[in-house]
């Protein structure tokens, strides 16, 4: 099984935290869709024919897309691609952009998964993020997909900023709950350089975060999530039984998957490619037929690391008996010997062959995860 990940890179306004490549004009729209099929006609072999069962329209804004121009890539992907019949298809949209008839629209295109950007539902966290929805618009839409024949729908909430304090945080959980919303993404905010907020901070006009904020807000999050019939299947997200993103699912089990459009990345199981982040080049290129990515091949060693950064951060853990499979002698008792410190510090649990974060583990998993790589 393998994936396709389409970046759509336009959005209406920028967000304070955002650094994924986008733009904000629109005029060259029917450019770079034109250029995205191009490049998935290009790239049908990449995937070497495994069957198609996660196609996901991030970005950037998807949804500010016409639906003639999403309907030509889907077409594309189908005509050049095999697509299992269990696909799960998910676009990304605003609260602003949801109507009854965008989602009727959509699931005739064949979606039938939707990621809304709410981020919050309080009004001063959403002008904190520069975001253009109000609550009363993320409310409204989040009852018209429950209506729908897209009933299937993660909502986006980002937490560990000044303004939220720990009660705010846990309404806006509560606010989840209540609305009976299928998949949560529980995002700590980062703060990227060359960013709109990034600069607010270096020149004080916004409070620089605090780490033990976002620490207590993840806490907080598990506790009321997994409280109320939520899976924490892996360290941002949250679902009720049977609503896993198999999107998500695949990235995690390092899954092939094709990215196309500026910026998209995409992973064969032999190497890894980056496309260009700019626009205009993007669409030049692929007009030209010229390469539009850089590569890197991974050693034996970059999958055995990728396999440990991925696993580690989900219900399903790491193999132990995998890593002694893949690796030699004097490398294992490395990794052997990191495995038991960390168990004795009380940040992994070890069963069956298999290593999991446990709670105060969750909360340094990158820096564990690095702990673990080969080098």
């Amino acid at each position: 099984m393998a994936g396709i990940y389409i970046h759509i890179p336009f959005c209406s306004q920028a967000c304070s935290y955002c650094d994924f490549h986008f733009s904000t004009s629109l005029k060259n729209k029917s450019n770079i869709i034109s250029a995205i099929n191009m490049e998935l006609k290009n790239e049908q072999l990449y995937l070497e024919g495994e069957s198609i069962c996660t196609i996901y329209f991030g970005g950037g804004t998807p949804s500010l897309i016409d639906n003639i121009l999403i309907e030509s890539i889907l077409r594309t992907i189908h005509n050049n691609f095999n697509v299992s019949p269990t696909l799960e298809c998910t676009i990304e949209a605003n609260p602003e952009d949801i109507s009854s008839n965008t989602i009727n629209d959509w699931f005739t295109l064949g979606f039938n998964r939707i990621s809304l950007g709410v981020q919050s539902f309080r009004e001063q966290d959403l002008n904190y993020m520069n975001r253009i929805h109000t609550q009363e618009q993320s409310l409204r839409s989040i009852e018209l997909l429950k209506k729908s024949k897209i009933n299937n729908f993660n909502i986006d909430l980002i937490y560990g900023f000044p303004s939220l304090s720990d009660d705010a945080w846990a309404s806006n959980l509560q606010q989840v709950i209540e609305l009976g919303v299928p998949h949560i993404s529980c995002y700590c905010l980062t703060i990227e350089p060359n960013t709109a907020l990034f600069h607010y901070i270096k020149n004080k006009q916004e409070m620089p975060l605090d780490p033990k904020r976002g620490r207590d807000h993840f806490l907080i999050a598990r506790e009321i999530l997994t409280n109320n019939n939520y899976s924490h299947y892996e360290i941002s997200n949250f679902s009720k039984k049977g609503y896993e993103s198999a999107h998500n699912n695949n990235y995690w089990n390092k899954t092939k998957y094709l990215g196309v459009g500026p910026s998209a990345h995409s992973f064969n199981g032999k190497s890894r490619r980056w496309n260009i982040k700019n626009n205009t080049i993007y669409y030049t290129k692929i007009l030209k037929n010229e390469i539009i990515y850089e590569e890197e091949i991974l050693t034996s060693k970059d999958i055995i690391n990728e396999y440990i950064l991925t696993s580690i951060r989900t219900s399903a853990g790491l193999d132990w008996s995998h890593i002694k499979q893949q690796v030699s002698e004097s490398e294992l008792n490395i990794f052997n010997l990191e495995v038991h410190k960390l168990h004795q510090s009380g940040f992994i649990e070890l069963k069956n062959e298999m290593i999991y974060l446990n709670e105060k583990g969750m909360l340094f998993s990158d820096r564990i995860s690095q702990n673990l790589f080969l080098i």
